[in-house]
């Protein structure tokens, strides 16, 4: 077996990887959504909970993709057109990834954390 196709099969795999935990990290947002959507347990909002669990799902998925594409773009086709779709590839998830952080956590990655208070 060819190196160029095994690294075309691993970079393959890590796709398939990718996009099934952004699906299987939906299925489980949904599960834990439907758990306490209906119990409504004090100070949870369900549907703010749920488009956290649904971007931390996205995130994963989004950086298990980004390294199956720079897996097969290094290894497999390193020309200079190559690399740079790959950079606007890289970049547009970056955005989008860094988009998704805010919108789970409510702040830029950049930015401290809140002290929480002791309990």
């Amino acid at each position: 077996m060819p190196f160029s196709h095994w690294i075309e099969t691993v970079g393959s795999t890590l796709d398939l990887v990718g996009v099934a935990l952004i699906a299987l990290g939906l299925v489980i947002a949904f599960v834990r959504y439907a758990g306490i959507a209906f119990t409504t347990p004090d100070g949870i909002d369900p549907y703010r909970r749920l488009r956290q669990d649904i971007g931390r799902a996205i995130l994963l998925g989004l950086e298990v993709l980004v390294a199956a594409d720079i897996i097969r773009t290094v290894a497999v086709t390193p020309t200079l057109e190559s690399v740079a779709v790959l950079g606007a590839i890289v970049v547009i998830r970056t955005f989008l990834s860094m988009s998704l952080q805010v919108e789970v956590e409510g702040r830029f990655p950049w930015q401290k954390r809140e002290a929480q208070p002791d309990a």
